[in-house]
């Protein structure tokens, strides 16, 4: 029961707008900016943990799928961890999310241009600052 009502308590307390199915965005990419707007608002910090999967997808109006969708992008764009079993986590702030974004640019160019990423990383190391 503890671990029930600790998710309801973290459930109250991200306000999150079921999707709009008339915007033509995708139902993912809206479940995430709902996600992301909460974690920039302080809704949910670093270190929260968040509602499962189909907990959230039935407050968003969702499908389950949409949602892990959702929480993968955000996963690799540095905002959420996914642990073991069900957990989810807030990584990081919005602005952590811009600075790994960058660095997956980055990598790309890098890429690209025949750099590796320990290339990348010996370059980053050796810049001022």
């Amino acid at each position: 029961m503890g671990s029930t009502s600790s998710v309801s308590a973290e459930q109250a307390r991200l306000r999150l707008a079921a999707v709009d199915r008339n915007d033509p965005t995708l139902l993912h990419e809206q479940v995430a900016v709902e996600l992301r707007r909460a974690i920039a608002e302080g809704e949910a910090r670093p270190g929260d943990r968040l509602p499962q999967a189909k907990d959230l997808a039935a407050v968003l109006g969702v499908n389950t799928n949409t949602v892990l969708r959702a929480l993968r992008l955000l996963r690799d764009q540095g905002l959420l961890e996914v642990g073991r079993g069900r957990a989810i986590r807030v990584a990081g702030t919005p602005e952590r999310t811009e600075v790994v974004e960058a660095m997956r640019k980055l990598i790309e160019l890098g890429r690209r241009n025949g750099y590796r990423r320990a290339d990348l990383a010996a370059l980053l190391e050796s810049f001022p600052g």
